[in-house]
């Protein structure tokens, strides 16, 4: 499902226009990108939590030349899934 595909579902879902339905998405992903820009969380209770992991800095390799190179530290975001959509994924 692409973006254009979920906000004619989100739409269809909620008895709203589309274009309410893009605003809302836009919104929701705006929102959760702000937080985790800011080092917080967004807990949805049953759907899942998106936060940011730290990750150190690590030797790698660089895979055109094979020679060692530092990666350096990073923040990545991340999905941990809840309960409740792990159970129903899983029925």
């Amino acid at each position: 499902m692409n973006k254009a595909e979920l906000v004619t579902a989100i739409a269809t879902k909620a008895d709203i226009t589309k274009k309410d339905a893009e605003k809302v998405l836009q919104s929701f992903v705006d929102v959760v990108t702000d937080e985790l820009a800011k080092g917080g969380k967004v807990q949805l209770v049953g759907f899942g939590t998106f936060d940011v992991a730290d990750r150190k800095a690590r030797e790698g390799r660089n895979p055109q030349t094979g020679n060692p190179m530092t990666i350096p530290a990073s923040k990545a975001p991340r999905f941990k899934v809840g309960k409740a959509l792990k159970d129903a994924v899983n029925k």
